[in-house]
């Protein structure tokens, strides 16, 4: 059952509304969650706690994964289909049209918006600058790499965005999980 699980969960379903492949979806809402800032965070947690720190991190990873799931089941609720078949949804779609008040909506979207310039990649793109200069790179250099590599991805919207995830995730889970 498990096997017939995976490759269900891996192949495009043909009948399914929405852009990607529910790979490519879980791939996507993975990268955000498998990253810098979970190593880091810990290894912080624990220089700074001690030990007894790791067990605070596992209930609110415990937490984590709750929200997660829940975060998931909205967006796919909530979605809306656009005129020309685009798919569109996200926690603004499930705070309009579930909790029915769009002016919270766009507020979120605004602070969103404003918070994607400072939290977004600052703390990854800083720990791959700073990696990167102790192997003899400019850390400009890297950043101005890091970035014509994001407007690559982006350019190419949702379905460039899923398939770097489904091509680079499951390495970062590989990673993630050795390390």
């Amino acid at each position: 059952h498990m096997i017939k699980a995976i490759r269900i969960s891996v192949q495009r379903d043909k009948g399914a509304d929405g852009d990607v492949s529910q790979f490519s979806t879980l791939a996507t809402g993975l990268a955000a969650t498998i990253g810098t800032g979970n190593i880091i965070g810990v290894a912080t947690a624990v220089t700074m706690g001690g030990p007894g720190a790791v067990f605070w991190c596992w209930f609110t990873g415990i937490l984590g994964i709750a929200t997660k799931y829940s975060e998931g089941l909205l967006a796919v609720k909530y979605r809306v289909r656009l005129k020309d078949g685009q798919m569109r949804g996200g926690p603004m779609y499930a705070i309009e049209r579930g909790m029915r008040c769009k002016w919270l909506a766009v507020a979120f979207a605004v602070f969103t918006f404003i918070a994607s310039f400072g939290i977004g990649c600052v703390t990854q793109s800083n720990a791959i600058s700073v990696a990167m200069s102790e192997y003899g790179f400019d850390p400009i250099v890297v950043g101005g790499l890091l970035a014509l590599m994001l407007a690559l991805v982006v350019i190419f919207g949702v379905k460039g965005i899923a398939k770097v995830c489904e091509t680079l995730v499951p390495f970062m889970a590989l990673f993630y999980i050795i390390g």
